[in-house]
């Protein structure tokens, strides 16, 4: 089945409403990670992630969890909330009706690391033409943030409703600080959704581990995410991409919700969803491929991060100039790793974009 080529870059299907001036379009394949990076040295990080991921790459803000309290993905984005807080206890996050000194230490963090961003950045003699933020998507914030009874906010209709607007209420002013640190770069955002599949199929246990909350409606889910990522939108940024794990990747939910792509790893797709990919990329939706597998804290070879994508995608029928847009990715995030050897792997990423651009070259 021949596949019409589709070139069409990040946030191009809203270009009338998200184009944003100075950003280069170029069709081809590049690299990111996924956010989060080892260690706790924020600058050391900012100047690796931005001296290996420069343009045509897209280099990302990083998380770094090693820090403790406030340093991981939950809390960052809980730092964003308006009108909600959270603290910590033994269960996780715990949502509060004034802030604390968890929530603080993690608007701390996040507003040094913005501030550090700016400070790299500003010594560059050219700046990278985007740059990329991680949080937590609604869905997954809502099963990892608590009600005072101890169970998670995912249990309760309301809770999830005011977990997705209190965080739509927040995302603008983050955007607006990223902005200011570079203030010629498009902004990308990555919606991490780890949860998503276990949310759909009503796995996720209770707080006695004794029995799953029951599963969350597709519509549901579709309405809590189209109220972050329109507000994200709004907002300034230049596209919106959701990572989710592999296994029942709801492809065809995201694009209703507004994405304008997804993250995931390839290992675990299978031909059918192979298929809704297919369909999906035709239609101008962009693929960050987590390609790059990471074994025993070393990434794979090159051209087995080449093959991983580029033997699906001509097996489903896509053309070779279809991959113009998709970017390289880890299959998982960074911070298990040494801060040498997440360098190495994003090294590993910019060869194996550049591998497939020779395939795409013929």
């Amino acid at each position: 089945m021949a596949r019409p080529a589709s070139t069409s870059p990040e946030g191009d299907r809203h270009s009338n409403r998200h184009h944003e001036p100075g950003l280069e379009i170029v069709h081809h394949v590049s690299a990111t990670a996924l956010g989060t990076w080892p260690g706790q040295d924020a600058v050391e990080a900012t100047r690796i992630i931005r001296g290996e991921l420069g343009t045509p790459h897209l280099p990302f803000l990083p998380e770094l969890p090693a820090r403790g309290v406030g340093a991981d993905a939950i809390g960052r984005s809980a730092s964003l909330l308006v009108d909600m807080a959270a603290d910590v206890q033994p269960h996780g996050w715990r949502i509060t009706s004034r802030p604390g000194r968890d929530i603080h230490r993690a608007r701390s963090l996040l507003k040094s690391d913005i501030n550090v961003l700016a400070d790299v950045a500003g010594t560059e003699d050219s700046q990278s033409a985007g740059i990329k933020i991680s949080l937590a998507g609604p869905l997954s914030l809502a099963a990892e943030l608590h009600l005072h009874s101890g169970e998670r906010s995912l249990l309760d209709h309301g809770a999830r409703r005011d977990v997705a607007h209190s965080l739509a209420a927040g995302v603008g002013e983050h955007l607006r600080q990223v902005a200011a640190a570079v203030p010629d770069a498009a902004i990308i955002v990555q919606l991490d959704e780890p949860e998503i599949s276990r949310i759909l199929a009503g796995t996720i246990p209770t707080a006695s581990g004794y029995r799953t909350l029951r599963s969350l409606g597709q519509q549901e889910a579709i309405a809590h995410l189209r109220i972050v990522i329109d507000a994200l939108h709004d907002a300034g940024a230049a596209a919106v991409v959701i990572s989710i794990p592999s296994e029942e990747a709801p492809i065809a939910l995201l694009r209703a919700a507004g994405a304008d792509g997804l993250a995931v790893p390839l290992r675990g797709l299978d031909r059918k969803q192979w298929e809704v990919l297919a369909e999906a990329v035709e239609a101008g939706f962009h693929l960050w491929a987590g390609a790059l597998e990471i074994r025993d804290g070393t990434p794979d070879r090159t051209a087995t991060a080449v093959k991983a994508l580029w033997t699906p995608w001509r097996e489903t029928g896509l053309t070779a100039a279809a991959l113009g847009g998709v970017r390289l990715t880890p299959a998982i995030g960074l911070d298990t790793l040494t801060p040498a050897a997440a360098t190495q792997v994003l090294k590993r990423l910019t060869q194996a974009a550049d591998g497939v651009n020779q395939l795409i070259l013929g």
